[in-house]
């Protein structure tokens, strides 16, 4: 497990997954939570029910779309990309293998949230979606970026570079051209800066790779055919 090193409320918990500890076989080895990416679904079940015995209920597991859509953490698996809760016990989460988790909380400790954040999703503005959603003061609100793929493995095309700097000229400097028409991208950087620009200052995590941290994270550019990790909040 990996608990996010930020000054959140001692009653808000957080944790995010790594790959070990699991009880799937190849090419899911070994803690794939991902109930959608071909794994034994008794080996799924298994991991998630090893995962149910650190947070205090059964996540709120989302059917994740590459939206901005953002919903709020209850029963069944809404098609969206982010949730959030008020309510003591209520897990929000999401699945990532690559794509950028980001986990939200206020000051005062009353909302908490979760996002999953890919190109496209960043694009649409799931991250500002979930910040109106918390309808809390943007400045009151922490962020914490968990592993994600790293700005030297993440290459793009020109299309997704012209649509970040089209939104925000700022982004342009989290993008590195190493060949004709392909960029290197730094998903960190791009999520701070739309986090910035929507009020959101405070704004930790993140420099882990995915990608190349083999041992550690399933990566969906790496592998193809992979599991995928949880991030996880929820209010005490």
């Amino acid at each position: 497990m990996i608990f996010p090193d930020w000054p959140a409320p001692s009653r808000v918990k957080s944790l995010m997954t790594t790959r070990d500890s699991g009880v799937s076989g190849a090419p899911w080895t070994s803690l794939n939570l991902g109930d959608h990416v071909g794994d034994d679904p008794a080996h799924v079940a298994a991991n998630r029910a090893r995962l149910r015995q650190q947070v205090p209920s059964e996540p709120g597991w989302l059917k994740q779309v590459h939206s901005a859509t953002v919903v709020e953490t209850g029963v069944g698996v809404p098609e969206a990309d982010a949730s959030f809760t008020r309510q003591a016990g209520t897990v929000s989460a999401v699945l990532t293998a690559d794509c950028l988790p980001v986990l939200f909380c206020d000051r005062s400790g009353s909302v908490v949230a979760a996002a999953h954040a890919g190109w496209r999703g960043l694009a649409n503005g799931v991250l500002e979606a979930t910040v109106a959603a918390m309808r809390a003061p943007p400045g009151d609100i922490l962020a914490w970026m968990g592993a994600a793929i790293g700005p030297q493995a993440f290459e793009v095309g020109f299309e997704v570079r012209q649509t970040f700097v089209a939104q925000h000229p700022a982004a342009a400097a989290a993008f590195i051209q190493h060949a004709p028409d392909k960029w290197l991208a730094d998903i960190y950087q791009l999520a701070r800066i739309r986090l910035n620009h929507a009020g959101v200052l405070a704004v930790y995590g993140g420099g882990r790779c995915t990608f190349k941290e083999t041992d550690s994270f399933f990566s969906y550019r790496r592998d193809g055919v992979t599991g995928r990790m949880a991030s996880l909040i929820w209010l005490e």
